[in-house]
């Protein structure tokens, strides 16, 4: 095996990892090791250890594994973005004044699949998608990390 082929094993098992721990319920090596080879990848817990260091990836509340640059997407969205719209393959993010390099280059790090790139201006980022799909499971996943809307009477302790 030459050295460029195995660079893009391991380069494709880190993609089937990071999809893995983005759907799955991952708290251990040995289930993640599991779930790639039902995945058809065959390798060891210390080979998937490395992949965890090499993917920086970390333990959340309930044990879970999570990537950094999804609990950085995260943050970032649940605090500064106020909605999230499609049309065709292009998605628009609106955030608070100011705000939109910075959530911009969050969606940029997270390498999202189906995600070309964005463009950020003061409070809007145009997302661009590889397809219609791909925009649409876009916005699903940013409208998931929104903050739920509290509805006014319940704003403040009001009771009915």
């Amino acid at each position: 095996m030459e050295w460029g082929e195995g660079m893009r094993r391991r380069n494709d098992r880190h993609d089937v990892i990071r999809d893995i721990i983005r759907t799955e319920r991952i708290t251990t090596q040995r289930a993640l090791v599991e779930s790639l080879r039902g995945r058809g990848y065959d390798c060891t817990q210390a080979t998937v250890s490395r992949d965890i260091k090499d993917l920086n990836v970390r333990k959340v509340e309930g044990g879970v594994y999570a990537l950094v640059e999804d609990i950085h997407l995260t943050h970032m969205v649940h605090d500064l973005v106020d909605e999230v719209k499609r049309t065709g393959n292009l998605a628009l993010v609106k955030s608070s004044t100011g705000t939109a390099s910075g959530v911009a280059a969050a969606l940029d790090a997270t390498e999202l699949p189906g995600v070309m790139g964005s463009i950020a201006g003061d409070d809007t980022i145009l997302v661009i998608c590889e397809d219609e799909e791909s925009a649409e499971k876009f916005v699903t996943i940013i409208e998931g990390l929104l903050p739920e809307e509290v509805p006014e009477d319940e704003e403040f302790g009001e009771e009915e």
